[in-house]
């Protein structure tokens, strides 16, 4: 089965091969959450994004954070920071690099209605840009829906979806909203896969991103 999940994953990636040079870039992401008591989580995640297909970096994202759960494996509140390095095409596709620094604050709750679970999260970023600094909110509605089990236990394919909208605290307040949807696996209690299409919409354009996304849970095992 994990060997047909990385082909389903493959395929995709390779029939999207002909589109390089087009307008779909690529996320290739890994999230992972580490338990530390019942109480308090270690969040991290890696991404590389690429501005076409493959091989020409867009933005390289590091982020991590400490969780507190209010409520048992719910209502998560999170302190965080993130470091962002960017190249920025023009149309004659030259390249300006900006690193950026965030502090972030982010609150999730979780809502399940029969198999059907709503993920609501809020962030707020401080975002030290050269040379300045910016204050933004994000929310983000998700959807994940399991296919041939009622939750996402070992062997589980599943449905994914979100909607995540993007405000700055300035006169320009749009920043940005992202859609996503994608076909998920649960490969054990620790690892998970999805593969799917993100359209990211700008106040004057809009791209699509493939991505790929590996979620590992608790897989150093630092809760004895």
């Amino acid at each position: 089965m994990i060997k047909r999940t990385f082909a389903f994953l493959a395929g995709i990636s390779f029939g999207l091969l002909a589109a390089q040079k087009s307008d779909v870039g690529n996320w290739l992401m890994l999230f992972g959450n580490e338990k530390i008591n019942p109480k308090f989580n270690i969040h991290y995640e890696v991404q590389y994004r690429n501005y076409d297909f493959i091989g020409d970096l867009n933005q390289l994202l590091l982020r991590t954070g400490i969780g507190y759960n209010l409520s048992e494996n719910n209502n998560n509140v999170l302190l965080g920071y993130a470091y962002v390095h960017s190249h920025n095409y023009d149309a004659d596709q030259n390249i300006s690099q900006l690193d950026e620094h965030r502090l972030f604050q982010q609150f999730i709750t979780k809502q399940k209605f029969g198999r059907v679970q709503l993920n609501h999260r809020y962030r707020i970023e401080e975002r030290f840009l050269q040379p300045k600094t910016e204050v933004r909110f994000r929310y983000q509605l998700g959807i994940i829906v399991p296919f041939n089990n009622t939750s996402l236990v070992k062997n589980t394919w599943y449905a994914s979806v979100y909607d995540e909208i993007f405000i700055n605290a300035k006169k320009e307040a749009f920043d940005r909203n992202r859609l996503y949807a994608a076909i998920g696996y649960v490969i054990n209690d620790k690892m998970r896969i999805e593969g799917g299409l993100m359209n990211q919409m700008l106040s004057n354009t809009a791209r699509y991103q493939f991505q790929i996304g590996f979620y590992l849970n608790d897989i150093f095992g630092l809760m004895r």
